[in-house]
């Protein structure tokens, strides 16, 4: 698969602090990217490098092949965490301005614009001033604006902030949407359900380095710990839970009378699940037999405790 942005050893330094260390990603084109990490982790200053807010003060970073440069910069959209519109100045008309800047004639700019209004439903804003709406509401505009020119790369940078549940599924699907048809999207957030949902790709930045990185469910198959949750029907439970115990590790156990079903989890010492599910058929009727795959919030904590 080809790389529409690759990083390189790059470094960069505040003062006596280092913001990144020695940073390399591949981020493979067509795809959505999630760069995770705790709060001074260094993910903010590996996008504005991207976005050339700055430069690394080492290494390189090559957009489809070529080296970094200003004629990029009408090829990315980026919404930053920290938001930015001019409240005093009309929501249609500072919408505007900024497709402007991203190179766009005024004509296809309004045409795109007026799209996007309706899609979102809020045509009637383009009078109001953006001290007028909520923060959600100038979310929506912000993510226009973003996405207006049709950037190959685009950035958001906790983009469900300031979002109600509702709102933040539809632009969740915007964001999909967008994907399907063709962008590179780069996502960073501390919401780890919307990883789950969302991304193909994962990197984990900690301490200005990064710890952990490649395809989501690659990670997963290598972060599991060859454990099962199976359960059982039986009026016997101590009776099978003994039995079970005999043979393989059992590190949880529940009995549901209500229901007659023993809820138990097992940890085998290997990837080989055959003779534990020949084993309980033996036993009795299995209505449950589940390996536990780590969540992407399971991986972060655990990978970032393990560097402490």
């Amino acid at each position: 698969m080809d790389k529409i942005l690759v990083a390189n050893g790059v470094t960069k330094r505040y003062g006596g602090h280092t913001a990144l260390k020695d940073v390399s990603l591949e981020i493979p084109e067509n795809s959505i990217y999630g760069l995770l990490g705790p709060n001074g982790a260094g993910k903010t200053t590996l996008l504005r490098i991207i976005n050339q807010i700055t430069r690394p003060d080492e290494g390189t970073v090559f957009f489809n092949g070529a080296p970094l440069a200003a004629q990029h910069i009408a090829q990315i959209g980026y919404l930053p965490e920290e938001r930015g519109l001019y409240k005093g100045m009309k929501v249609g008309e500072q919408a505007l301005y900024l497709a402007r800047l991203k190179g766009m004639g005024k004509a296809e700019a309004k045409k795109k614009l007026k799209f996007w209004f309706d899609r979102f439903n809020i045509g009637d804003w383009w009078n109001k001033k953006v001290q007028e709406l909520s923060k959600g509401m100038a979310q929506k505009v912000q993510f226009i604006v973003t996405v207006l020119h049709e950037p190959k790369l685009l950035i958001f940078d906790e983009p469900f902030s300031g979002f109600d549940p509702i709102n933040a599924n539809i632009i969740k699907d915007e964001i999909l949407a967008l994907k399907e048809k063709g962008a590179t999207i780069i996502f960073s957030t501390h919401r780890m359900e919307s990883v789950e949902e969302l991304c193909e790709y994962m990197a984990l930045l900690h301490k200005s380095e990064k710890i952990l990185d490649g395809r989501l469910a690659d990670i997963k198959r290598a972060y599991k710990k060859n454990v099962y949750d199976v359960v059982m029907e039986t009026r016997q439970p101590a009776v099978l839970a003994h039995s079970v115990q005999e043979h393989f590790k059992v590190i949880s156990s529940q009995y549901l009378e209500d229901e007659a079903q023993l809820h138990f989890s097992v940890q085998l010492p290997n990837a080989n699940a055959g003779p534990l599910l020949q084993f309980l058929g033996a036993q009795g009727n299995v209505s449950r037999f589940v390996e536990t795959v780590p969540s992407a919030n399971d991986i972060f904590i655990r990978t970032v405790q393990d560097k402490k």
